[in-house]
């Protein structure tokens, strides 16, 4: 008989201990976040995780409680919608938010200022958010609805993103009064931030085009400064009818200045567009510049 390990490729065991203990990891550090920071000082993130911690301010019950009660309706809907490895990855990364922050929840808060609690918390949180997003998993039901209902009508995911966080946010005004509700907006917007910074890295790609009478020269100096590749497609002036070469390249975002420093350094008159890279596969493309 052939056991599970056999079947599955060393490779692809590999890559599932790797998401897993990313998962792991995130959700411990979502918790120093939260038990730590945002909880004490009465400044609540957005999504369901907003939502477990007004309930368990009103009950006293755990957060992990809320945590699985509130998630359930959007698991059954994200088996649908988006599949069963994202479920799983998200059931893990809520039990293991739920029991850490069990244990963090036995420790002193670090800051009682509601500001620094809205900086540095939310700073940790999205950090460990980022990382469970990055692995599969996600600890927000809300945005599943947001995706179903940018399918169904014209809102868009960030949009019903942000009036479900404003809703919500409008609850912990009521219920902690609205300075805390001020501040926890604060912290939502830091938590989004540093969960872009996390799954985009520091690193952000852009693709840029380039329209310059010295193509060739420029090519060059592109490959030799930047050490990045380019490619030359062939255009047409819409005006002018001449034909054209255009440059096209992918620079990191700590590259856009240099880059424009070269072009118009060669010549002043170039058109440039910039422009962001959600993803790059295949080629050779490496973060790092030369």
């Amino acid at each position: 008989m052939i056991s599970l390990a056999e079947k599955i490729p060393r490779s692809n065991v590999s890559a599932y201990v790797k998401k897993y203990i990313q998962l792991c990891i995130g959700a411990v550090i979502a918790s120093l976040g939260l038990e730590l920071f945002l909880i004490p000082n009465e400044v609540i993130d957005g999504g369901v995780v907003g939502l477990s911690i007004m309930a368990q301010y009103v009950t006293g019950l755990p957060l992990g409680v809320f945590l699985v009660l509130f998630n359930i309706p959007f698991l059954r809907l994200a088996r649908i919608q988006i599949g069963k490895d994202f479920v799983v990855a998200t059931i893990v990364a809520i039990i293991f938010l739920s029991i850490w922050s069990e244990v963090v929840g036995q420790y002193p808060p670090v800051t009682n200022d509601p500001f620094l609690a809205a900086v540095f918390g939310g700073i940790i949180d999205g950090f460990g958010v980022g990382l469970i997003m990055r692995a599969g998993g996600s600890l927000d039901g809300t945005e599943i609805v947001a995706i179903i209902v940018d399918k169904k009508t014209i809102w868009s995911v960030g949009e019903v993103v942000m009036f479900i966080n404003l809703f919500i946010l409008s609850g912990a005004g009521l219920l902690f009064g609205w300075d805390k509700a001020m501040y926890s907006l604060f912290a939502y917007f830091v938590i989004s931030k540093m969960i872009d910074v996390v799954i985009k890295g520091l690193d952000e790609m852009y693709a840029v085009m380039i329209v310059s009478n010295v193509p060739y020269e420029l090519t060059d100096e592109l490959n030799t400064k930047l050490g990045r590749g380019v490619t030359l497609l062939h255009g047409e002036g819409g005006y002018t009818r001449q034909s054209k070469e255009i440059l096209y390249c992918v620079v990191t975002r700590l590259e856009v200045d240099k880059l424009k420093r070269i072009v118009h350094g060669m010549d002043e008159h170039a058109f440039i567009t910039i422009y962001p890279v959600n993803d790059i596969v295949g080629g050779r493309f490496k973060k790092s510049g030369h």
